[in-house]
């Protein structure tokens, strides 16, 4: 099923200099980005966005790390694209992702790994309400679609 996830290039892509790099790696495999944006996280969005860990100690250095920069937050369109986009992050320790995922490739933190990617369908569009207003999420069409997905896919 065609779906759109939200992903944000954490200050640690931003800083390093990885945009390009991680928005080219979603585009190469068939995805299409549906929506994208440089924006300044405040800790009011963190506290909401990381509502389940708000109240954890570590909380006060995650949502430093995540101000620490702009983040590019992006709304990510394919089949199966929750899936598909956690799959290529790898897991959240960036020592421990696969090599070939984004993480395995360029982190070595549980907390600077580069990339959040929604974790399922349901958090997708909660989390894409939350970055994006409607106006700011395009639904078209992309020109190669026919040359990612089979007929009987689409």
């Amino acid at each position: 099923m065609m779906e759109t996830t939200l992903v944000l290039l954490k200050p640690s892509c931003v800083q390093r200099g990885l945009i390009g790099e991680i928005v080219s790696r979603f585009e190469r495999r068939g995805l299409r980005i549906a929506g994208m944006k440089m924006m300044k996280l405040d800790e009011k969005i963190l506290r909401e966005h990381y509502a389940h860990l708000a109240d954890r100690p570590f909380f006060p250095t995650l949502a430093a790390s995540m101000m620490a920069s702009p983040v590019v937050a992006m709304a990510v369109s394919g089949l199966d694209a929750v899936q598909v986009v956690r799959v290529m992050t790898g897991s959240t320790n960036g020592r421990e992702a696969a090599p070939g995922t984004i993480r395995g490739d360029f982190s070595m933190s549980n907390q600077q790994n580069i990339v959040h990617a929604s974790d399922s369908t349901s958090n997708a569009a909660i989390e894409l309400k939350r970055f994006f207003r409607p106006d700011e999420i395009f639904n078209y069409k992309a020109g190669a679609e026919a040359f990612v997905y089979g007929a009987d896919e689409l």
